[in-house]
């Protein structure tokens, strides 16, 4: 395949600096064309062979695109590609070049169109699959964007150079939604690449802080909180300095006492190292913000880790009360009620939060002890083996050195860099 116009080479390349990564300069384009290429080849349209005259014409329509592609004639590039997809509608490669140029030209509607119909084409096509979804982020179509965008993180993107942008626009539209826990996830994979461009920290103290805005929609005076959290938090993710990540945070707890959420990330920073002082700090939140149910969550979780059970009996009740369709609220309560002898009630807070996260390991992991206890044999096989299988998708869809290992059954614990994971 033709490789993608300069101009989109360009534009990946620049969100690539954006984000803190090394351009690859003209390489990047040729990337992009040879992965489209590779699945086009290993999926090739089943169609009839057009007669010889067809075939010519169809073979100097594209040669003529392809100049005019690479004179920069665009105007007339995108013209040539039209009559040759006119003439061979399941022409993939003519309509990913097309698409390519009239992203540069800033049509994204029309290009989104293009790698749609790409992307019809090679379902499991993750770069066509991206660039779709960063069409629609310049057209604002924020929640198709975001769902393209994690379809190809799930589907895989093999130019490394094209993964790191769709990874951040995911990153970003996730604050956007409120998606918090999952934001900082993807984040972290930036920061464990000692990627620290002032746009990932901007997007990190957005992440903690819990502010449900784009980098660009951030309002300008709290630009210098946002960014302190940032720092903060991608020495936290970094997960080397733990000694940063406090001084930070604590820097930013002293200089904006009284803010939301402020409290709440130092605090879940602590826990690990220190939950005498994190409790501390997550109680402050509750002061501050009396109906902070994350917070809630998080004191109840580390109450449960030292058998503190009755307390966090109490707090998870109020976190489900406040917040009925957060899952984790239903496993805390769940937990609690099992463990203060409470089975019954354990089991229907546990199957109401397996209904709203049928995705989550940890979930039925607590549901298959809850049957168990009870003497339900058969349920607590079935919930044990569908946490052995979530626990091991989960774990293969994660990158780098999130790959290694999983949640530790025996142990049951909860992640401490982030609250308990919403259903997102």
């Amino acid at each position: 395949m033709s490789a993608p116009s300069r101009r989109l080479g360009a534009f990946v390349a620049s969100r690539m600096r954006w984000v803190g990564i090394p351009s690859l300069g003209a390489s990047l384009g040729l990337a992009l064309g040879g992965a489209c290429l590779a699945t086009a080849q290993a999926n090739p349209p089943v169609a009839p062979a057009p007669a010889a005259p067809a075939a010519s014409s169809f073979d100097q329509l594209a040669q003529k695109a392809a100049d005019a592609k690479a004179g920069a004639r665009f105007e007339q590039a995108i013209e040539l590609y039209r009559q040759g997809i006119k003439l061979r509608p399941d022409w993939m490669e003519g309509r990913f070049a097309l698409g390519a140029i009239l992203y540069d030209h800033d049509r994204y509607e029309e290009a989104r169109e293009e790698f749609r119909r790409v992307a019809a084409s090679q379902p499991k096509n993750g770069v066509v699959v991206a660039l779709r979804g960063l069409c629609g982020y310049q057209l604002r179509d924020y929640e198709r964007a975001l769902n393209d965008l994690e379809l190809a993180r799930t589907l895989g993107i093999p130019s490394k150079e094209v993964a790191s942008v769709a990874s951040f626009q995911a990153a970003i539209l996730m604050n956007r939604f409120e998606r918090y826990e999952s934001a900082f996830e993807i984040l972290k994979e930036f920061a464990l690449l000692d990627r620290d461009s002032p746009n990932v920290i901007e997007a990190f103290g957005l992440s903690v802080l819990r502010l449900p805005y784009l980098p660009s929609e951030a309002p300008p005076d709290k630009r210098e909180m946002i960014l302190m959290a940032g720092r903060a938090a991608y020495h936290q993710a970094r997960g080397r300095d733990t000694a940063t990540a406090r001084q930070f945070f604590g820097e930013l707890a002293s200089r904006y006492p009284s803010v939301p959420n402020v409290h709440y990330a130092f605090g879940v920073c602590l826990l690990v190292e220190d939950p005498a002082a994190a409790l501390e700090e997550l109680r402050r939140e509750l002061r501050i913000s009396p109906n902070h149910y994350h917070a809630m969550l998080q004191i109840a979780f580390e109450l449960m880790r030292q058998g503190q059970y009755a307390e966090a009996q109490t707090l998870a009740q109020k976190a489900v009360d406040l917040g009925p369709g957060l899952f984790a609220a239903h496993q805390a309560l769940g937990r609690a009620l099992l463990e203060n002898g409470e089975v019954d009630r354990a089991i229907q807070q546990l199957e109401t939060g397996a209904k709203l996260a049928p995705e989550s390991p940890e979930m039925f992991f607590t549901l298959a002890r809850a049957y168990a206890k009870k003497g339900r044999n058969q349920d607590a096989a079935r919930a044990r083996e569908t946490f052995l299988k979530l626990d091991a998708k989960r774990r293969t869809a994660r990158s780098g050195p999130q790959s290694v290992g999983g949640m530790r059954p025996e142990a049951e614990t909860q992640p401490a860099e982030s609250a308990p994971p919403e259903p997102d």
